[in-house]
């Protein structure tokens, strides 16, 4: 064809018709996969419970009734993008001192275009331990393991903010190298970098927190893993460091096994004194472990028990063990109920560290 004005006038005419169809096909997929492709929901936990624990000189037994926890979320993927935003609505209105009232938990959207590697920005659970990203529904007792609320950042020894095991930041993960009949993938992997401040909160420092793991699949339903976290906290103008590193392994079928060891570095704020000034007697080491057994009853019903230890020294004279039993027991799908029994073994206290506690809690889903 020979080259006129012509021509090319001719040829970006039907470029940009060309691009502009596509663009109107990409915005009605779109525009589809926003109506199709988005859910609303929500649960609702409550609790009550009673122990034996001798808290003052006149109480040698406490009932309480609660609600643990109300979540309400959308969530959803348009063309590449999947993303979600999830709020926390129970806890005491306007409680900016202990910022446990209502918040954003989950905001963030993750590119999914290769399996082998997405990227997820915003606010998520942080890439540390089996148990962290778990659901509350899916854990199968009434609290997550001492692992995790100390040493992943739910209520971290160092002395953040309750942040439900997340922080805000960017992470690569991925899965690759399928094998067996059932051709699942055999490598998982997730490496992320943080604020370090948890929750809804800028960074306070000049460093980030990296946090990652790999673990491998030798069947579908086994997962052996290590993960490293590295990084610090700043609050008060005290900056402390978290180093941590985990190791274990989860099974999940009809039955259940996960059991996990976590060793951590680094001092609490509450190691230091007005003045920024280390006190004496304070340890900057810390590690924890758990082992999860559960079993099916019948279809409706699964039993666990479990053994959590928590050292905050890392010694012995630190320890405080929980040896628990749980029932569950599946009215339907998004309604069950939870029994729970716990011996509380806490050699770190001065006050009674040997008591029992029961709790009921119902779940809701919907």
């Amino acid at each position: 064809m020979k080259i006129t004005k012509k021509n090319i006038i001719l040829l970006l005419a039907l470029m940009l018709t060309t691009l502009a169809h596509a663009q109107a096909s990409i915005g009605e997929k779109a525009k589809k996969d926003l109506i199709q492709k988005t859910s609303f929901g929500g649960y609702v936990i409550g609790k009550a419970t009673i122990t034996d624990q001798d808290l003052d000189a006149s109480t040698k037994s406490h009932t309480d009734f609660d609600i643990r926890l109300v979540r309400a979320y959308v969530d959803g993927k348009v063309l590449d993008f999947k993303y979600k935003l999830q709020l926390e609505l129970n806890g005491k209105p306007g409680d900016y001192a202990n910022e446990k009232g209502v918040r954003i938990v989950d905001a963030w959207a993750e590119w999914q275009k290769y399996k082998f590697f997405y990227v997820r920005f915003g606010q998520f659970k942080r890439a540390f331990t089996f148990e962290n990203p778990m659901n509350p529904w899916d854990i199968g007792f009434g609290a997550y393991s001492q692992l995790i609320t100390k040493l992943a950042g739910m209520n971290d020894r160092v002395g953040e903010h309750s942040s439900n095991g997340r922080d805000l930041g960017l992470q690569f993960q991925g899965d690759f190298l399928p094998i067996g009949n059932d051709r699942h993938n055999f490598v998982h992997y997730q490496v992320g970098v943080y604020n370090g401040q948890g929750i809804n909160h800028k960074d306070e420092n000049r460093s980030k927190d990296v946090i990652g793991g790999v673990y491998v699949h030798p069947v579908k339903e086994l997962a052996v893993g290590v993960f490293g976290w590295t990084g610090d906290y700043t609050k008060n103008g005290i900056t402390v460091d978290r180093n941590r590193m985990a190791f274990g392994l989860k099974y999940e079928s009809a039955w259940t096994v996960r059991a996990e060891y976590a060793t951590s570095e680094g001092h609490k704020i509450t190691d230091y004194d007005s003045d920024g000034i280390l006190k004496k007697g304070t340890s900057d080491k810390a590690d924890a472990w758990y082992v999860t057994i559960g079993a099916p009853l019948s279809p409706k019903l699964k039993v666990y028990a479990k053994w959590d230890v928590y050292r905050d020294k890392k010694e012995w004279s630190s320890q405080k063990a929980l040896y628990c039993l749980a029932a569950n027991y599946y009215f339907y799908k998004n309604l069950k109920i939870q029994a729970n029994y716990t011996y509380t073994n806490n050699r770190s206290t001065a006050n009674d560290g040997h008591y029992n506690t029961f709790d009921l809690q119902l779940y809701w889903r919907f």
